[in-house]
């Protein structure tokens, strides 16, 4: 393990070559503009074998960066994870490669938590492609609120109390202030929480695992903040769009695998039934989006 830098940046790449280049290429023009440099910052990719090229073009066009190709796909938490062995920072930027970090962000987070020291983590305003605000931050899950979701009633009767609080949907994320759980395309963690809480929990393969990781840092007593000061532009969902039958799966998988630990409470008798309504629904969502796809 390297000597304790002042930052260390995590991506996790599959199959999105062509957004990871641009990824880079704005990573490198703002660890220039905020004084970073390889003495005091590290960059890790972890190629979470990719068919498209996406390790290759590390290797090759972006040298400063520490390429890890994995010979399996072995999900979003184990490749972070993977990282975090490797190295010690004062704080670690995970990092979705599907995003550009705007001018200014980098330096914004990292002062940010400076000024908070009760804080674990801050999250930037995300945008959309087309640079509209993207709504990134939700509270933690209540089961009436995500029975509510997964059945798509919120589409129908989008003004429930529940749902609206759950997807935070009164807020226009422009102003800053603590949340529960902010998108994991972003996130800068103070990197001793990761010594009380532990590190992302690999029984998630992919969704959910950061969610599961907030709460317990809620748990733990830190504080969870959200702020406009800073912006990263995610062009959402384009590795999970490739497979999204096998995501929706993951996705409701790991809602069980949440519920199953923080909300459980010892009520055994309710595993089959959890486990069996959640799985029930994930395969009416594969129906309709297969019924979708081929209309």
């Amino acid at each position: 393990m390297q000597a304790t830098l002042r930052l260390a940046i995590v991506i996790v790449s599959w199959n999105t070559a062509q957004l990871l280049r641009q990824c880079l290429l704005t990573l490198k023009t703002e660890l220039v503009r905020s004084g970073l440099s390889d003495s005091n910052c590290a960059v890790f990719v972890i190629d979470n074998d990719s068919s498209d090229g996406s390790a290759e073009l590390v290797a090759n066009e972006f040298p400063w960066a520490k390429l890890t190709a994995n010979q399996q796909n072995v999900g979003f938490a184990a490749a972070n994870n993977q990282a975090l062995n490797m190295v010690s920072a004062e704080y670690i930027l995970l990092l979705n490669p599907d995003t550009e970090v705007k001018a200014g962000a980098l330096s914004t987070l990292i002062q940010f938590l400076d000024n908070h020291p009760k804080a674990a983590v801050v999250a930037p305003q995300l945008l959309n492609s087309d640079g509209s605000v993207q709504r990134s931050c939700r509270a933690f899950p209540s089961f009436s609120g995500m029975l509510f979701e997964l059945l798509g009633l919120s589409r129908l009767m989008p003004s429930v109390k529940k749902f609206r609080e759950y997807k935070m949907l009164d807020w226009e994320h422009d102003d800053e202030r603590q949340v529960d759980q902010p998108e994991g395309a972003c996130l800068l963690i103070r990197s001793t929480v990761f010594d009380q809480v532990g590190r992302l929990d690999e029984g998630y393969f992919m969704l959910f695992e950061e969610v599961d990781w907030c709460y317990s840092v809620k748990q733990a007593g830190w504080e969870i903040w959200f702020t406009p000061t800073a912006q990263v532009l995610h062009h959402y969902g384009q590795s999970i769009k490739q497979v999204k039958v096998k995501m929706i799966l993951s996705s409701h998988r790991g809602l069980y695998r949440f519920w199953y630990k923080h909300y459980r409470n010892g009520r055994w008798y309710l595993d089959a039934f959890a486990y069996a309504g959640l799985m029930s629904l994930a395969y009416l969502r594969i129906a309709a989006h297969l019924i979708r796809r081929r209309a």
